[in-house]
């Protein structure tokens, strides 16, 4: 298995309700993905974190394999829900890792 996590912040330019809304898109269009992509086992997208933190939305993801993994990176559904993300998010920071 391999987790994937990704952490981003608010793009400038936005308020806070349109943040809000865009989190929210952001959050049905990626967890919609477990199933319609092979190879996901979970998808989290966490919108709700606490000030404490330094970023504003993270996704969790676990998939069967690296591979699993490298697929989904250019999975048409992905690619396209990326682009919103992309539209709307900065400061992307990503680790992967076996578990």
């Amino acid at each position: 298995m391999v987790r994937h996590i990704i952490m981003l912040d608010f793009a400038e330019g936005f308020s806070d309700r349109e943040n809000r809304v865009n989190a929210e898109k952001v959050k049905r269009l990626l967890e919609a993905l477990k199933d319609n992509i092979p190879g996901i086992v979970e998808f989290k997208v966490i919108i709700d974190v606490l000030p404490t933190g330094n970023r504003d939305i993270v996704f969790n993801t676990l998939f069967e394999s690296a591979e699993a993994l490298a697929a989904y990176q250019v999975h048409p559904a992905h690619v396209e829900a990326a682009e919103f993300v992309a539209s709307v998010m900065r400061n992307r920071s990503c680790i992967d890792y076996l578990e």
